[in-house]
């Protein structure tokens, strides 16, 4: 009976190109790239079945484009069994032994490309099992935890969820308000905090953060009321519903990086962009804009850290200066969140993107938020991978360090 393994990744956020059986228990396995590109082949996420338990595989994916990875440095692929699931309400674990990352002489002329290789042990015979990058989290996923907040009697009061754009493939770009009904006419005294998510697709890390973010700001804790009462938060959870779904790593459908189009005036092309940065523009002329956060994941540095924006001579006000919000959130969780890989320059090449157009628009507060795809090097957490309650918990975090500040 033929024990050749089964691979598809014909599913929502699904990465997987062509698989060449190299002998019984080995597979060579090329991802595609992001659509209407030649690169950024980083995200896998595919199905195996026909599985033989206890027998050594080898995965080697063979056509990486970055120099640099994670793999290195003690990242492990992801692995989830629906049987472990079903069975011991086991979900995505980390796997792989041997586990390398090195150049390879697949790649022509200047396109130098990358192996991924790793050893492992199928948990159970004929179970169906999946491999990621990081935790997947679908634009299916997003519009499930939409749906429960509006038919939520109570959440439904002070969140409200919109329609903010389409995106090129049609695919509905929500935005959500959060805060609490005023009491009085002053509504306009509470400041605004903006917080964006997923414009790289293949980050899905920073979807987990955002989670984290709204289970908290949603909740019914002192914290949270006072969040509400002092705040009004404006939340595009996901800007790239397109690449999520297709399954890229970084890009759009016109091939194109999206956080790098914060300047473009093309609605058409960059719908979620420019409709985000208009929504921030109507908030700005309401209201002050407190601070501004773009979540992403980060797959060559460790731990979890912030970009700033701030001027050569940054002035004295402790409340606009931009190295107080992380220094914060530093101290909210310490075996986390790094301080020192913080950074507040303005480089040329990052002219385009949402932290420096927001900046430049006059929100002084204006991040980048940057986890890891591995983990954390800080603390008791050393060496550890973040799983997805860390992440979570980094969106907890977050409301935190806003309540201390």
């Amino acid at each position: 009976e033929d024990n050749t393994l089964i691979f598809e990744a014909r599913f929502e956020s699904g990465n997987l190109q062509k698989v060449v059986k190299i002998n019984e228990f080995e597979y060579q396995l090329t991802l595609r790239t992001d659509l209407y590109t030649s690169r950024h082949t980083q995200w896998y996420y595919f199905q195996v079945s026909n599985t033989q338990a206890g027998v050594p595989y080898r995965f080697t994916i063979v056509n990486f484009s970055k120099r640099n990875s994670l793999y290195k440095r003690g990242l492990q692929p992801l692995l989830y069994s629906e049987a472990d699931a079903k069975k011991h309400r086991v979900g995505w674990r980390r796997t792989g032994n041997e586990v390398k990352y090195y150049a390879n002489n697949v790649g022509q002329g200047r396109h130098r490309y990358f192996s991924l290789t790793w050893t492992f042990q199928f948990p159970h015979d004929q179970d169906t099992c999946y491999f990621a990058h990081c935790y997947p989290y679908t634009y299916s996923n997003l519009q499930e935890y939409l749906v429960a907040i509006s038919k939520d009697p109570v959440k439904s009061k002070f969140c409200k969820i919109h329609i903010l754009c389409r995106s090129l493939a049609g695919n509905i770009v929500n935005v959500l308000t959060i805060t609490n009904p005023s009491k009085s006419d002053k509504d306009t005294e509470r400041k605004a905090v903006i917080l964006t998510a997923r414009v790289h697709p293949g980050e899905t890390n920073s979807s987990w953060i955002m989670k984290g973010f709204l289970d908290y700001i949603l909740g019914d804790s002192d914290k949270a009321q006072l969040l509400r009462d002092n705040f009004v938060f404006k939340v595009v959870p996901m800007l790239n519903p397109d690449g999520v779904i297709v399954g890229n790593h970084r890009c759009s459908l016109t091939g194109q990086d999206l956080n790098r189009k914060y300047r473009s005036n093309v609605k058409k092309w960059y719908p979620s962009i420019w409709y985000t940065q208009n929504m921030i523009k109507r908030v700005m002329e309401q209201r002050d804009v407190f601070l501004y956060c773009d979540i992403h994941g980060h797959n060559r540095k460790q731990n979890v850290f912030m970009y700033g924006c701030e001027r050569k001579h940054e002035g004295k006000a402790p409340c606009a200066h931009p190295r107080s919000f992380p220094l914060l959130l530093s101290k909210s969780c310490p075996d986390m969140f790094s301080f020192p890989d913080c950074r507040f320059r303005v480089q040329k090449s990052k002219a385009g993107t949402g932290r420096v157009v927001m900046w430049k628009m006059g929100i002084s507060n204006s991040y980048t938020l940057e986890a890891s795809i591995c983990g954390s090097q800080l603390g008791g957490r050393q060496s550890t991978h973040f799983d997805m309650k860390d992440l979570e918990s980094i969106g907890q975090h977050f409301c935190d360090a806003l309540l201390n500040y």
